[in-house]
């Protein structure tokens, strides 16, 4: 059986490398599987899981990988080392995310009355007003390559570092704002933006700041609504939104 299973994954290699037109291939020049080029670290691709707002597997994700243009891949090495000598290693939820899972996303916001996962992601907010607060937009930087969601792992405790709020959380709870100034770092215990009178602990705004400085030292920006989230300053495809699915790199 493990001789039919390898003799089967090989053929759809071939296939899929036969198949390969000039988009495809220029992609698979300008990207690389982050594990190749950090190889140590983890891997919870939640829209190739069930795990995720939709509920479902996220169009688009073939395979549980990761992938970053090279420019934002070897940004995330340095990340990584920095981490590293901090005691802890990075976590990745999505990076690249190709125009099909993105027009997923919208299929299903535009769908009222699928709330399968309001309970875990967005208990706070009517699916309604999804579109005009911008949780769900029709274009997004991830299809660009540069972008990656991620947190760290603390390799003491074997556990994800408490960051105070899940990944994908919908509401001001997810700001880097929430609790604290993230520019100078400071715990102020600032919560009233939350609609539900969630708080925030020092402790767990203080470990959002860890991966905020090391992502930004090593050239990233932040986004002011997710507190996961960071895009490479100098990301090359500013302007291109691509549709290779994710799978891994030949």
């Amino acid at each position: 059986m493990k001789k039919i299973l390898f003799a089967a994954s090989i053929l759809l290699a071939f296939t899929l490398s036969g198949c390969r037109n000039a988009s495809d291939k220029a992609f698979e020049s300008a990207f690389v599987n982050i594990t190749d080029v950090v190889p140590d670290v983890i891997l919870e691709i939640r829209y190739y899981s069930t795990y995720n707002f939709v509920g479902t597997r996220v169009d688009g994700y073939m395979q549980p990988t990761a992938l970053l243009t090279r420019e934002a891949a070897a940004a995330l090495k340095e990340v990584s080392d920095d981490v590293k000598a901090q005691g802890y290693r990075l976590k990745i939820y999505d990076a690249y995310r190709p125009q099909r899972a993105v027009d997923h996303f919208v299929r299903w916001a535009a769908d009222i009355p699928d709330t399968l996962m309001k309970a875990y992601f967005y208990p706070d907010l009517d699916k309604s007003v999804l579109f005009d607060q911008e949780y769900i937009m029709a274009k997004s930087g991830h299809t660009r390559g540069s972008t990656v969601d991620i947190t760290l792992f603390d390799m003491a405790t074997e556990k994800e570092l408490d960051m105070g709020g899940t990944f994908d959380w919908f509401g001001p709870e997810s700001h880097p704002d929430f609790g604290g100034n993230p520019d100078t770092g400071e715990y102020t215990g600032d919560c009233s933006a939350s609609p539900a009178g969630r708080t925030i602990t020092e402790e767990q705004f203080a470990n959002r700041m860890i991966l905020r400085r090391a992502m930004l030292a090593h050239g990233f920006r932040a986004l002011d609504s997710e507190w996961w989230h960071f895009t490479l300053k100098d990301e090359p495809f500013k302007d291109t939104y691509f549709d290779y699915p994710v799978r891994q790199l030949f």
